[in-house]
């Protein structure tokens, strides 16, 4: 092996990377309650969540492709604090995302750690349309999972339903959640 000066920069970006690789391998906690052995990842709910704000933001009139970056971000805390599920909430406490992902940031360059930084401050304050369209992506995309595993055969998923559908505000997530609710997991298919 041999010896060369690292770029401290460019060092700080990919041991972020890493730890953001974390994200593939941890999985949404609260399925195990309901007997799913494996559920997705917190990476893999993040794409779906990206891809969602995007539609669901250039149906609102909002920006595609900041809503798909807040979405992207909303959960990348959850390297340093895992994925705790509502019924642990209450004992724990909630997370200061922003305070996280400033700890997470803080030996990246800085125009690098702060389009992180303002990105998960602004979905944190939930003020923008696109951060509207991002938050409402996340409980889309937990219904949508819901529904995904009740058709796999998991039974006591309805509360994750009720509670995704009833926090969705804008009025395309809510369009899409109630069709999704109406229609099969497997109507893409069939159309195919």
């Amino acid at each position: 092996m041999t010896d060369h000066v690292t770029d401290p920069d460019a060092a700080a970006v990919a041991d972020f990377a890493h730890e953001m690789g974390v994200l593939k391998r941890l999985r949404r906690a609260g399925w195990w309650q309901v007997g799913v052995r494996d559920p997705e990842s917190v990476a893999e709910h993040s794409l779906r969540v990206a891809q969602l704000a995007a539609l669901i933001a250039a149906e609102e009139g909002a920006d595609p492709a900041r809503a798909a970056y807040l979405g992207l971000w909303h959960d990348s805390q959850e390297t340093r604090i895992t994925d705790i599920p509502h019924s642990a909430r209450p004992y724990l406490g909630k997370a200061d995302n922003e305070a996280v992902t400033r700890d997470q940031v803080r030996h990246m360059p800085d125009a690098a750690a702060k389009t992180i930084s303002e990105a998960v401050v602004e979905f944190e304050a939930k003020e923008t349309l696109e951060a509207q369209c991002a938050k409402d992506a996340d409980k889309l995309e937990c219904l949508l999972q819901a529904l995904e595993y009740r058709a796999a055969g998991h039974q006591h998923v309805q509360k994750w339903i009720d509670s995704s559908r009833s926090g969705i505000t804008t009025g395309f997530a809510a369009r899409i959640a109630d069709a999704a609710l109406a229609g099969s997991t497997m109507n893409w298919h069939e159309q195919g």
